[in-house]
């Protein structure tokens, strides 16, 4: 006769999923987040680091700047002084992600990088 056989139970399952979200950040904290995932799901990442990457746009009434893709998913970028200087290129920006019902998507700037091509 055979002996039962165990389940595995969850714990092999929370190993898993903690090392496959340790997976996608860095060292740092800082989790690599597409804008369409940032745009669909904003308040999964509310009040976390984050790095993305778009195309820096700005509109002068009121002066706000953002980045965005080919499919318009945006974010607004602040301090506006920091990412003026990269208006029309391609970046990849880390910094503090918000969202707010009333006020949106905003990510304060920690790093902005160019990015080849853009």
């Amino acid at each position: 006769m055979r002996a039962p056989r165990r389940r595995a139970g969850i714990g092999p399952l929370l190993l898993f999923a903690g090392l496959w979200l340790a997976g996608c950040s860095d060292e740092e904290g800082v989790a690599e987040v597409p804008l369409p995932v940032l745009a669909s799901q904003p308040a999964a990442h509310d009040d976390s680091r984050v790095a993305t990457q778009g195309v820096v746009r700005h509109f002068e009434d009121p002066l706000h700047y953002w980045i965005e893709d080919r499919d318009l998913h945006r974010v607004e970028i602040v301090p506006h002084e920091r990412i003026a200087p990269y208006l029309g290129e391609a970046v990849r920006v880390e910094g503090h992600f918000r969202f707010s019902p009333t006020e949106g998507r905003r990510l304060t700037l920690e790093r902005v990088e160019r990015l080849a091509g853009g």
